[in-house]
């Protein structure tokens, strides 16, 4: 449901969000360090009324209470020790007045004497409420003695000051994984519509977009987007096929004009008359029929399927040479490739070639192959068709013979409507090579023009698994 919203709509709703969970998870963060921060002060200040107790018999501070021990505090089994001592100066080089012994014992923590240290002043009372703030930030069942000058080792429980049950609960982690969460939906939600744009985009350049509708969905924006390109594509293809059954329709009625004239042609006495009349009826009903192939080639509505293009191009050759036509299939050049193993060195090998499998429309590339031969024994004197392909692209190499055309000229040719200077009065209107490059793009491949040892060269490539 989310995903049909506007792109505007859901931006702002992920920002207020984002917004949101990033202030939920920095004050979840600050609350737990001010809660943690005055659980160090109270047992700071506990430690401190502590040794105004001991000091000065005044009353305990909440939570604390002391038994005195009838002799110095044993250590038992497994259980670790911290020794301090403390003067009235702080360090024993300040000594002055009475001393402070304390004994901190636990039964999984060695508590580091770096870490009693005191806070506030170097006096002893800080130093003992050093102590019990230590005691506070460690989570352990910590037994706490204390010895006043020469007096009786007393036994000292706080655990309601730094037990920890006493601590407050961290909820840094939670506000960690809150702002983590946070931000990994917020990547997630980025990365989804930027991919449903990439997916977009490559659909859209996928050469099936013309003849498939584009998928619909995600954002509200791309939605639209791929509507208006559907509309578009189909009204281009609707367009396009409505050419071509208007063409078909004509190239139908003016059949029967055309036999007429043809017949009436032949009542005609005057043979220079008739056979121009009858040249004229010929290039008529060839230009429709010529503009018709072109517009089944645009649009492309042959379905592909897996053949041969060697067994092709010996179909078509075969044709020509059926009606002593100067064309003929010559092989592909061994190619040599390395052969080798792990402990040989690699060699050069010839590689034979094989037939060329790939996936194509049958009559379209018939129908671009002949326009290629017939190009070039128009513009040459014969035709050579070579077969060829590598792992990913096959060609079709059409050589002329003697042509005086240039590669620029036959670039300028694969556009509709033109032909060549040395066409003469050749058949033709001049829509061969358009046809091939059109068939080669619908192939996902190119028509290319060099120049050979003995003529010209047109090359059609295709894609073998374009579709």
């Amino acid at each position: 449901m989310l995903s049909r919203l506007s792109l505007r709509w859901l931006a702002s709703l992920w920002v207020v969000l984002a917004m949101a969970a990033g202030g939920g998870g920095v004050w979840l963060w600050m609350a737990s360090q001010a809660a943690w921060q005055t659980h160090l002060d109270r047992a700071y200040i506990a430690g401190l009324a502590l040794h105004d107790s001991l000091e000065n018999r005044s009353a305990l501070p909440a939570g604390v209470t002391m038994v005195q021990q009838g002799a110095a505090p044993s250590l038992p089994n497994g259980w670790r020790e911290t020794l301090l001592t403390l003067t009235g100066g702080g360090r024993p080089d300040l000594s002055r007045g009475a001393r402070l012994s304390i004994r901190v014992q636990s039964p999984d923590i060695q508590y580091p004497v770096a870490e009693v240290q005191s806070f506030g002043g170097g006096s002893q009372a800080a130093g003992l409420a050093s102590v019990t703030r230590t005691l506070a930030r460690f989570c352990s069942t910590p037994r706490l003695f204390v010895q006043f000058d020469t007096g009786p080792w007393m036994r000292i429980e706080g655990a309601a000051i730094w037990g920890c049950d006493a601590a407050p609960p961290d909820r840094r982690l939670l506000a960690a994984l809150v702002l983590a969460g946070a931000l990994i939906l917020l990547l997630g939600w980025v990365a989804e519509v930027s991919g449903a744009f990439a997916g977009f985009a490559a659909a859209l350049r996928d050469h099936r977009a013309r003849n498939a509708a584009l998928p619909v969905g995600g954002v509200e924006e791309l939605r639209q987007t791929a509507e208006a390109v559907n509309a578009y594509v189909a009204q281009d293809r609707a367009a396009l096929e409505n050419r071509a059954l208007v063409l078909s329709g004509v190239s139908h009625d003016l059949g029967t004009p055309a036999t007429r004239l043809r017949l009436r042609s032949t009542l005609i006495e005057d043979d220079t008359l008739r056979s121009k009349l009858e040249h004229d009826i010929d290039e008529m009903t060839t230009m429709i029929e010529g503009v018709l192939t072109y517009t089944r080639a645009e649009i492309g509505a042959e379905p592909f399927r897996q053949l041969s293009l060697t067994s092709l191009a010996e179909a078509v050759v075969a044709d020509y040479q059926d009606v002593d036509m100067p064309v003929r299939l010559v092989p592909a050049p061994i190619r040599a490739a390395r052969a080798g193993t792990l402990f040989a060195r690699s060699r050069r090998q010839p590689v034979e070639t094989h037939a060329i499998l790939m996936r194509g429309q049958p009559t379209s590339l018939r129908r671009a192959l002949s326009n290629l031969i017939d190009n070039a024994l128009k513009y040459g004197r014969e035709a050579e068709v070579m077969v060829d392909g590598d792992a990913d692209d096959a060609w079709i190499t059409v050589t002329d013979r003697g042509s005086v055309l240039t590669e620029e000229d036959l670039a300028r040719l694969t556009g509709a409507f033109q032909r060549g200077g040395n066409a003469g009065t050749a058949p033709g209107v001049g829509l061969g090579l358009a046809i091939v490059s059109t068939i080669a793009a619908q192939h996902g491949g190119r028509l290319e023009f060099f120049r050979a040892d003995q003529g010209l060269a047109a090359k059609l490539v295709l894609c073998r698994r374009w579709a």
